[in-house]
């Protein structure tokens, strides 16, 4: 069974950072990509960033271009969101999930609890 388990998130103040981590387990982590998705309050769920198995390759939404990086350590099984710069329309919660490398949620086909990320002005 495929467990993909969130953590990291907070309350930061605008401008600050935080680093959010996904640790799988289930299936060989390094086959897969992986994404990270956001959910705000009253809106729909919106693609952050996605890398591939091998981590070689990125794609980010315009949101988080120049601000957030993903990546991850095949050898731990997790995936991470380094978000710098945070601003308050970045409070959501956080999702991640393996599948495509896309930003199409639809071919994610398993996904994590979610973390609450909350950014104070």
């Amino acid at each position: 069974q495929v467990q993909l388990v969130e953590s990291g998130g907070g309350l930061v103040q605008a401008g600050g950072s935080l680093r959010l981590s996904c640790a799988a387990s289930g299936r060989t982590f390094s086959r897969y990509s992986m994404g990270w998705f956001r959910q705000a309050p009253g809106k729909d769920r919106e693609f952050v960033a996605t890398i591939t198995g091998s981590g070689g390759n990125t794609y980010y939404g315009d949101s988080a271009k120049g601000r957030f990086t993903i990546s991850r350590d095949n050898a731990k099984n997790t995936v991470y969101l380094q978000m710098n710069n945070l601003k308050p329309e970045d409070t959501a919660v956080y999702y991640c999930a393996t599948g495509a490398f896309t930003w199409v949620e639809d071919l994610y086909d398993y996904w994590g609890q979610g973390t609450q990320v909350t950014v104070s002005s």
